[in-house]
């Protein structure tokens, strides 16, 4: 059974940082897409980054780029969200999702296309 487990998340000020771990059991994360959503109240779920486990590729949203990394260490099955100069509009449940993807693919942000999807892990910023 494929469970996908995140963790990391808390409440921090404005300014502060942040690392989300996203743990995949039941298979191996090895040429896949690996992204990071998130919710906001009354909000819809949005894309934050994806990364191609093959090949490293990464894909960023507008509102976070240049403050947010995603990394992946294939050997852990883990795949990681560096948060920094945190805002209090990045206030939102953080979700990590995965599908199988082939190599030289680009992972998008469209929801529909991934399968798992973790319960998810709250990020509070405050002013």
């Amino acid at each position: 059974q494929v469970q996908v487990v995140e963790s990391g998340g808390a409440s921090v000020q404005a300014g502060g940082s942040l690392r989300l771990s996203c743990a995949v059991s039941g298979y191996t994360i090895s040429r896949h897409c690996m992204g990071w959503f998130r919710q906001a109240p009354g909000k819809e779920r949005e894309g934050v980054a994806t990364i191609n486990t093959g090949s490293s590729s990464t894909n960023y949203a507008d509102s976070v780029k240049g403050r947010v990394t995603i990394s992946r260490d294939n050997a852990k099955n883990t795949v990681y969200l560096q948060m920094n100069d945190l805002k209090p509009e990045d206030t939102a449940m953080y979700y990590c999702a995965a599908r199988p993807t082939y190599l030289d693919s680009w992972c998008s942000f469209t929801q529909s296309a991934f399968n798992y999807w973790g319960q998810g892990t709250q990020v509070t910023v405050s002013s």
